[in-house]
């Protein structure tokens, strides 16, 4: 059966959460592995084996889509942090992820989108090496 495509759901997750996160998606994974690691498991497989790898959206659009997503629902900072470094690794640039931010205000609010553009602004400096403490 040469030629077959034996990749796992699993296999083509980490593989996707690598190129799209690098080392900040295995830093999720890794704090799960003492609670839950089925759960790490489970958002290899599902967001990054099944949904990020489907035709149709290049990741860089994935990652606008999610940026707004998660500055919409508020209470997800952590993981707009990873989504955001996950932007800039897919293409998006500050000023383009500043948008896609002061856009949610319009439909999630103000709070909301000041919540995602300072946790862009901790990013941006994290990038640069900047100490925001």
């Amino acid at each position: 059966m040469t030629g077959q495509n034996t990749e796992t759901r699993l296999d083509r997750g980490r593989r996707m959460l690598e190129r799209i996160d690098g080392q900040a998606g295995q830093a999720v994974i890794d704090a799960l592995d003492g609670i839950a690691p089925d759960f790490a498991q489970y958002l290899f497989e599902y967001p990054f084996g099944d949904i990020m790898s489907r035709p149709g959206l290049g990741l860089r659009e994935r990652e606008i889509a999610t940026i707004a997503a998660l500055c919409a629902v508020g209470n997800a900072t952590p993981q707009l942090e990873v989504h955001i470094r996950a932007g800039l690794n897919c293409g998006l640039s500050r000023e383009e992820i500043v948008e896609i931010l002061m856009q949610m205000s319009v439909y999630a609010g103000f709070p909301a989108a000041l919540n995602g553009l300072l946790a862009a602004k901790r990013i941006f400096a994290e990038a640069e090496g900047e100490d925001l403490s």
